[in-house]
């Protein structure tokens, strides 16, 4: 039995969302005069949703409730400018290429906010992966297996031929609290020196991905 079904994370394996996510974190941290944040420090607090970022941007010891006021100037201000500068890797644009023409059905779950994911899954992903599924009322985040368990659902997928892509610690957990099987990409928000202690595979290029589900598939 081979993969027939791949769940991608979306920041940081599919799309590189960095310096829009940087830009919006610090307009927000701007706004209510807290110090701005270098891009590698917001690459780093990236990977549990921007409740989380955000608790990470903010100084030691803020309040909760300072936290979420700079969380409600972040959201608009994100929504209005999450296409400015970002784009789709390289590496998984040949990817979803080449599994799209193996027939392999995919999807996203993403601990982004939904209604950023839908905006950028109507911008690069109509009519190439079947749905996103982004932060939502009565949804758990990742590493907890909600995402994961509807996208199966929605998809009918087998589980037993489901394969989790993603690119930090927070995806590796996901797939073993789901009970699948996980291929880490080293181009996005965590370095490989990062990934490797992980125990998933951890490839670099597309061709390596594309090889590991389709071999797998049997394609």
């Amino acid at each position: 039995m081979g993969y027939k079904t791949v769940l991608f994370d979306l920041d940081g394996t599919l799309l590189d969302t960095l310096d829009d996510l940087a830009a919006a974190v610090n307009y927000a941290l701007a706004a209510h005069g807290f110090p701005l944040r270098t891009r590698e420090e917001v690459r780093s607090y990236l990977g549990n949703g921007l409740r989380m970022t955000v608790r990470r941007a903010v100084p030691t010891g803020t309040p909760e409730e300072m936290a979420q006021s700079v969380y409600q100037t972040l959201c608009p201000y994100y929504a209005a400018h999450a296409l400015d500068a970002t784009r789709l890797y390289p590496q998984a644009q040949a990817a979803l290429d080449a599994l799209s023409a193996a027939g392999i059905q995919t999807a996203v779950v993403s601990n982004k906010a939904d209604f950023a994911v839908q905006t950028l899954h109507k911008r690069f992903f109509a009519g190439r992966i079947a749905l996103s599924i982004g932060e939502r009322e009565g949804l758990r985040r990742k590493p907890a297996p909600d995402m994961v368990h509807l996208a199966l659902s929605l998809l009918g997928a087998d589980r037993e031929r489901t394969v989790y892509v993603g690119d930090s610690e927070v995806d590796a957990q996901t797939a073993q609290n789901s009970g699948l099987p996980c291929i880490l990409v080293d181009w996005g928000f965590r370095d490989r020196a990062q990934l490797v202690p992980l125990g998933p595979p951890v490839v670099s290029d597309a061709e390596t991905l594309c090889r590991a589900i389709l071999e797998e598939s049997g394609k």
